[in-house]
């Protein structure tokens, strides 16, 4: 679809200009003409760096979204782990660029993206995303996103975070009648 081609060209230009200087810096404008598209087409499409930044999370869930065959047998706690690192490891190739725009970026675009991420990776892992679940899980995503802006060792300090904050999560809603 020519849309989405339009979207992935300037997700792709607009990480390829963050990596390159600070994300302040970068205009609309900049990411249209680096991606080979029309300012008026991707205007049309993404009004602001945040919509074109809210299209690359969205693929970015897609990455945990596609766990969600492969979970099986194991329990919930694994599901969301394998999906909220299949999210991380999407971003990991991004790094450098992902790391300039939080650094720019205003967080609440950042924390307005995390109700969706963790409907990704409730639903990824095959547990339903009550609002409690979501509330629940956004905070856990946040969180684990400040852990792998700081952890430069193959992603150890995030996936054992992960797994704390998950079982916290679990442990958590289990108290107030929300678990799974």
């Amino acid at each position: 679809m020519m849309n989405d081609d339009t979207l992935d060209r300037a997700a792709a230009a607009a990480l390829a200009l963050a990596a390159e200087r600070p994300w302040r810096e970068v205009a609309l404008r900049d990411i249209a003409a680096k991606a080979g598209v029309a300012f008026a087409d991707l205007y049309a499409l993404a009004p602001s760096k945040a919509a074109v930044m809210g299209h690359l999370a969205r693929r970015f869930d897609r990455a945990a979204l596609a766990t969600a065959d492969g979970g099986g047998e194991a329990d919930a706690h694994d599901r969301l782990f394998d999906a909220a690192l299949a999210r991380l490891e999407a971003m990991q190739p991004h790094r450098k660029a992902l790391l300039a725009v939080a650094a720019d970026e205003n967080p609440l675009e950042i924390a307005r993206r995390a109700p969706a991420t963790a409907r990704a990776i409730l639903e990824a892992a095959g547990v339903d995303a009550t609002a409690p679940r979501l509330a629940a899980m956004g905070a856990v995503w946040i969180r684990l996103l400040q852990v792998w802006r700081t952890d430069s060792d193959a992603l150890a300090k995030t996936m054992a975070e992960a797994d704390k904050r998950l079982k916290q999560l679990r442990d958590g809603l289990k108290k107030i009648g929300a678990g799974f």
